[in-house]
């Protein structure tokens, strides 16, 4: 499937020829700082759908200034007022910028579709901006997230102007990571869809659900008792206050019933790895985190694959961030340090400025990849509670590295983990009952609306952590195996993809299987029982084992070979830590639970308790795969 439009439809051709009208159409505002706001200007796309856009240009006394500027475009799902708080930042550097709303939302006309129209709704927009007698017909794109995926979508449709690009930490194939996963249903998109898009405290939530003002209440109140719809899935038409907005009903119940990655989820619109010859070749600054949702399509999918693709620049900055955490210093329980802040408004102008301007600035003369290798500190407490790992900046040629040492660390049947095979040890089992799954504490998690943390936290449990009643440690659960290294002689740095390759059979048809890094400290004064801080996980539903694109259920008690990729991470496990893998087979609500039947996604009304059998021995060499790095 290709996006790019082969034509600009009649209409639009109208609506570049009206773009002056269009513009007076809008209510003029003054900013501070000699800012000119033309607001709710309603661009027509080549359906007749208009998009509310909102755009700031330089202005002198209240004039707008003659001449024609770079500009910088925001589409975005999420109210647009937050962007004029910044809007001066951008203006008095000679931008003009655009913030629009996608279809659907806050004052746009037609209907939201999970990122469907976004390719050509892109593409007509940069082709109105380029037409204004402003612009000097260059644009470059930024945002974070949802707005992240606007710019692959635009991308993929190639528009003429569009020059570079500054995703952070976006969405993008969904269909692998970040919504479905292996297979199983991120939750967190439960929470974005059912809250209809995370309006919950906005003051704009009428402006952005067309309807009457007691529809647009109710949904208000329903969007916050989203967990006891979330303990008590599936979820079916009609049987929540989301069908009272029928369109993200709809969504949220195809996207947890469809499993299969196939043309549904590629073509959706913001698949960058089944598009990567559609992609604009552009230069791109792809941002995002460690403890991010989106961490490994950003660094493992499209950067790796846009850099192997595309002749211009491809720039990955990885801090040890949680989704757009990157101006905190710390993500969860685990403290970073000063260093490990980096401000968004600096990478994105450094990068319009040299793409957009041609200035000078040396971006394009550093290294591709920069990452922020987590580790080093000595694990006191800080003020605020929580642990030092400290970390330091690095610059690399690439990603993954290819200095990484691909070292497997065993499993064995007595709970250590070595980089010896195993020998004859007889396989663990677990006992995996659906209705008391695994909590989850931490991990790359976003737009959880207080269903879980994200971040690094320590495996134990406490009152506020859903599934949780008492302070109990996961490592102490009947259907958590863990095992661990001795603790380390010499500290050694692990940067790149995590891949945990699992033999394991089940006594249902279809079940799940987890797993997850743990950097286990040792106790000291501060903490006198240690900390074990989550540093990667993953999960892999049984029946997607052989194929993502096609589900196949198992044979009770046959053996089978699992593959689990978890998301990328740089870490320095310190001398005297301990190198943790911990294997389950549910981690919820970070994922939804398999209820081992084998129905259809979400059509399941029973569930059933698996034993689930992992093997550890000379012909199931359970393992995790390490990239380690080789000291210099």
């Amino acid at each position: 499937m290709t996006f790019r439009p082969c034509r600009i439809s009649l209409l639009l051709s109208l609506a570049v020829a009206c773009a002056a009208l269009a513009c007076l159409t809008g209510a003029q505002t003054k900013f501070p700082d000699e800012v000119l706001a033309t607001k709710d200007v309603m661009v027509p796309m080549r359906d007749g759908v208009r998009l509310a856009t909102d755009i700031y240009r330089p202005s002198r006394g209240g004039v707008a200034e003659s001449g024609r500027f770079p500009t910088i475009l925001v589409r975005t799902p999420y109210t647009r007022s937050y962007r004029a708080e910044e809007a001066d930042q951008f203006v008095s550097r000679g931008y003009v910028l655009v913030v629009q709303s996608v279809r659907g939302r806050y004052g746009s006309e037609g209907h939201w579709r999970f990122f469907q129209d976004d390719p050509a709704d892109g593409y007509d927009t940069s082709m109105w901006i380029a037409s204004q007698p402003w612009s000097d017909g260059a644009i470059g794109t930024t945002g974070g997230s949802y707005e992240g995926g606007t710019q692959h979508a635009m991308a993929l449709a190639q528009p003429p102007a569009l020059k570079a690009m500054v995703p952070f930490v976006a969405a993008s194939d969904p269909g692998r990571y970040g919504i479905r996963h292996n297979g199983a249903f991120e939750l967190r998109f439960f929470t974005w869809l059912f809250t209809v898009g995370n309006p919950v405290d906005s003051p704009d939530y009428p402006a952005y659900y067309p309807g009457d003002e007691v529809t647009q209440q109710a949904l208000a109140a329903a969007a916050k008792q989203y967990k006891q719809y979330v303990t008590a899935l599936p979820i079916r038409h009609g049987a929540t206050p989301l069908r009272m907005a029928p369109e993200y009903e709809s969504t949220l119940i195809q996207v947890m019933s469809h499993g299969d990655y196939d043309s549904y989820w590629k073509d959706i619109g913001i698949d960058v790895a089944a598009h990567l010859h559609e992609h604009k070749d552009i230069p791109v600054h792809h941002v995002s985190g460690w403890y991010d949702s989106w961490a490994l399509c950003v660094a493992n999918l499209n950067y790796a694959g846009l850099a192997k693709t595309k002749k211009s620049l491809q720039r990955l900055t990885m801090g040890p961030w949680t989704h757009g955490g990157n101006e905190s210093s710390f993500a969860g329980e685990a403290a970073f340090g000063p260093e490990s802040v980096v401000s968004s408004k600096d990478l994105e102008f450094a990068w319009m400025d040299r793409w957009l301007k041609g200035i000078q600035n040396g971006v394009d003369k550093e290294g591709p990849v920069r990452i922020f290798v987590m580790g080093g500190g000595d694990g006191h407490k800080t003020p605020e509670g929580r642990v030092f790992v400290g970390g330091h900046w690095r610059t690399e040629t690439e990603w993954p590295l290819s200095r990484a040492l691909a070292t497997p660390y065993y499993l064995y049947g007595d709970g250590t983990l070595r980089t010896e095979k195993p020998g004859a040890d007889p396989p663990s089992q677990i006992q995996f009952d659906p209705k008391d799954p695994v909590p989850s504490i931490g991990g790359n998690v976003s737009s959880q609306m207080g269903l879980m943390e994200a971040g690094a936290y320590d495996q134990r449990c406490r009152p506020h952590v859903l599934g949780c009643a008492n302070d109990r440690r996961l490592a102490s659960r009947n259907d958590v195996l863990v095992f661990q290294s001795p603790p380390l002689a010499e500290d050694m740095e692990v940067t790149g993809p995590l891949v945990v390759n699992l033999w394991a059979a089940s006594s249902a048809v279809d079940t799940d299987f987890t797993a997850k890094l743990v950097d286990v400290y040792p106790p000291g004064k501060d903490f006198p029982e240690g900390v074990e801080l989550n540093i990667g996980d993953s999960i892999v539903r049984a029946r997607y084992r052989d194929s993502l694109e096609k589900a196949s259920l198992m044979t009770p008690g046959q053996i089978y070979q699992f593959r689990i990729e978890l998301y990328p991470t740089s870490i320095l496990f310190a001398k005297g830590h301990r190198i943790r893998v911990d294997i389950s087979s549910s981690n919820f609500p970070r994922f939804d639970v398999n209820p081992n039947t084998g129905e259809p996604l979400n059509q399941n009304r029973r569930t059933a308790v698996a034993v689930n059998s992992i093997y550890h021995d000379t012909g199931h060499p359970s393992h995790i795969v390490l990239p380690v790095i080789p000291k210099r």
